[in-house]
């Protein structure tokens, strides 16, 4: 009878342990819809608190629908969130696109000991430290030397494979795209 009790008392744990994980982690799911299927993230503010909470707004407000993959380097990675001028939709200015940033503050660097591996979501930002905005990358493979330097927001846990397709840019051009791919939704959850 005392291994029946301990092992309903486990199971009670477990199903409670992960039903409160679900909840959580679906706040902190963010969904991006590309022309090959949807990619999803989950993001981290136990490491960047700030930039995820920004990250968050701008997609709840509908800032990032329809902004390009204005840099999109072989082997290296994705860049996109110039709500600013690569709107395709909306203003688009593809000779701008990666210069701006959105009607919110730039941020302190929350830079953390998470590594920038395949998948991986940083920020992208000038040479500041503290002037990450609204604009990341989605590693295409580990980038050690970014590790430390850049703040990290999440990870892709499910369509790397749709990532893995969007447009390439110049390589000559440091990546930069014509008539580029873009994030047709972002929307917080999944």
């Amino acid at each position: 009878m005392k291994i029946l009790q301990f092992a309903f008392a486990g199971a009670l744990a477990l199903a409670t342990f992960t039903g409160g994980a679900q909840a959580q982690s679906s706040d902190n799911l963010l969904t991006i819809e590309l022309k090959d299927g949807p990619v999803v993230i989950e993001l981290r503010p136990d490491i960047a608190p700030k930039h995820v909470q920004q990250v968050k707004e701008l997609a709840a407000a509908g800032e990032y629908d329809n902004v390009a993959f204005h840099r999109v380097i072989k082997g290296f990675m994705a860049q996109t969130g110039d709500v600013q001028y690569g709107d395709m939709k909306d203003g688009f200015q593809p000779e701008a696109a990666g210069t701006g940033g959105s009607s919110k503050p730039d941020l302190k660097a929350e830079f953390s000991d998470v590594p920038f591996e395949r998948g991986t979501i940083g920020m992208a930002r000038s040479q500041s430290p503290d002037s990450a905005n609204s604009q990341f990358f989605i590693m295409f493979a580990p980038g050690d030397f970014l590790n430390g330097q850049y703040t990290v927001v999440g990870k892709v846990v499910e369509g790397m494979e749709n990532v893995d397709k969007i447009k390439l840019g110049d390589d000559a051009n440091n990546g930069a795209v014509t008539d580029p791919d873009r994030m047709i939704s972002v929307k917080v959850g999944k």
